[in-house]
């Protein structure tokens, strides 16, 4: 595990960027924290680092978000998985449907079964302490191959 100091907007914003160029079709983003720690801000610093721009709502009440290209460099789903009571409300709403082609940035990912076990799992951890902020960044197989925290 990588611990990365967010200590602004900037280093929040550069954390993103770094994530969004090795973003692939079939990763999951799986963002980790507490109401407040920042996960939505990191979602929308990777949806910037894509190409995204203009606003980018928290899917807490739609759930799903979706991002398509030419507006981003690939397909994004951003979810919000909070007010889900079990794993199976995933499937309910076509999770997999949304997912065929795309990455996935998992906001509260236990609550739709935690993606752990996916090949391009990168778990974020963030924590605020102090006012300070951090990400433990945990990437699974596919990330450390791609070398990006070297």
């Amino acid at each position: 595990m990588i611990a990365v100091a967010l200590p602004d907007l900037a280093a929040t914003e550069a954390l993103g960027a770094r994530i969004a160029q090795a973003l692939q079709p079939g990763d999951v983003v799986a963002l980790h924290g507490g109401l407040g720690a920042g996960k939505t801000t990191l979602a929308r610093a990777i949806l910037a680092g894509l190409g995204h721009q203009g606003d980018v709502p928290s899917p807490s009440f739609a759930i799903i978000e979706t991002y398509d290209p030419p507006g981003v460099r690939l397909p994004v789903v951003h979810a919000d998985f909070y007010r889900l009571a079990s794993p199976a409300e995933a499937d309910e709403i076509g999770l997999d449907d949304y997912r065929h082609g795309a990455a996935l940035i998992a906001e509260w990912p236990d609550h739709a079964g935690g993606f752990a076990t996916e090949p391009g799992y990168l778990g974020i951890h963030m924590e605020t302490m102090d006012k300070l902020r951090r990400a433990i960044v945990d990437p699974g197989p596919l990330w450390q191959e791609r070398q990006l925290w070297t």
